[in-house]
């Protein structure tokens, strides 16, 4: 569908990045230069909305990672939340904080945020831009869906599953800090994630009930799950999916996975056709964990030490 014209603009460098901006994402951006966006969203859904920031020397480095790599990070970041809810994503306004060092480098992480909202068949409509001392994206993500999956909904009983193998931003990130070259499948889920969006409605359509994304590290968002669920989650460290070179214990404290973690009904984990999964998605589904009665630990692991996840303060 294409999207809606863009106003004329004024004059000035902050009007003349924005122009540039838009030159870069081409029809992939809509109806910019209004005070604000305007976008409907499909009769008999509900309007699903998330906020994510990724700020220089918090999230990222400037000597790790591409100004392209910077904005396509931060986008997928803001999109997994999205698929957190199973929702389909709508919209992306882009409120950038751009240092006058960082001003060369627009247009590369203008490309980022493109190539990432364009493969998820999403339009950017809007955002600020403003001077800044460090890099800062802030991305608001509009979606929508007819039946949201909620972090509250697990049971006690249910089975708990992750997609995907586990570990390698964790371990790209030590390699980084020991200033050493990452193996290659650990940078590239370091550096370029998939929010899995498409899978997370097939998963809501074979029986997820309750569903997070893996942003801070397995252990901190089921315990997230669970205590929204007030449920507690008992995971089998030796079912982990985690990639060549990484512990179980090391997986469940890596962070920026972007990866689903969601909680099925017994009766349609049973059914769930984990192969079939793996050869739509190219990538594995596993039970890893139940849900128990609330106890006094959010999540116990059998068979691993337990680790902690991601703190953000």
């Amino acid at each position: 569908m294409p999207g809606r014209r863009h106003l004329a603009m004024a004059g000035g460098a902050e009007f003349d990045a924005i122009r540039h901006m838009l030159v870069t994402w081409g029809p992939q951006a809509s109806g910019i230069g209004d005070d604000a966006a305007q976008f409907a969203i499909p009769p008999g859904e509900q309007l699903i909305v998330s906020m994510d920031a990724a700020v220089e020397n918090v999230h990222f480095r400037r000597d790790w990672l591409s100004p392209e790599e910077i904005g396509a990070r931060a986008t997928i970041a803001a999109l997994s939340d999205i698929a957190a809810m199973a929702a389909t994503p709508r919209g992306i306004l882009l409120a950038l904080a751009l240092p006058l060092s960082w001003r060369a480098d627009l247009q590369a992480i203008a490309r980022g945020v493109g190539v990432v909202a364009r493969d998820a068949g999403c339009m950017i409509i809007g955002g600020n831009i403003s001077l800044g001392s460090e890099l800062s994206l802030t991305l608001t993500v509009l979606g929508s869906t007819t039946h949201p999956l909620t972090r509250s909904g697990a049971q006690v009983g249910d089975i708990v599953f992750a997609t995907g193998r586990l570990g390698g931003p964790g371990a790209a990130l030590r390699s980084l800090q020991n200033g050493e070259n990452p193996a290659a499948a650990h940078w590239l889920r370091f550096v370029a994630p998939t929010p899995r969006l498409r899978e997370a409605h097939w998963l809501v359509e074979h029986g997820a009930r309750a569903g997070i994304d893996i942003s801070d590290g397995l252990l901190a968002d089921a315990a997230h799950l669970a205590r929204a669920s007030d449920v507690s989650i008992l995971i089998d460290a030796s079912a982990i999916p985690c990639l060549p070179g990484v512990s179980a214990e090391d997986a469940m404290s890596s962070g920026e996975e972007y990866e689903l973690l969601v909680a099925v009904p017994v009766a349609q984990a049973s059914a769930m056709n984990v192969r079939a999964f793996r050869d739509v998605f190219g990538i594995p589904l596993n039970a890893i964990g139940v849900c128990k009665a609330p106890g006094s630990d959010a999540v116990q692991v059998g068979g691993a030490r337990l680790v902690g996840g991601f703190e953000h303060w």
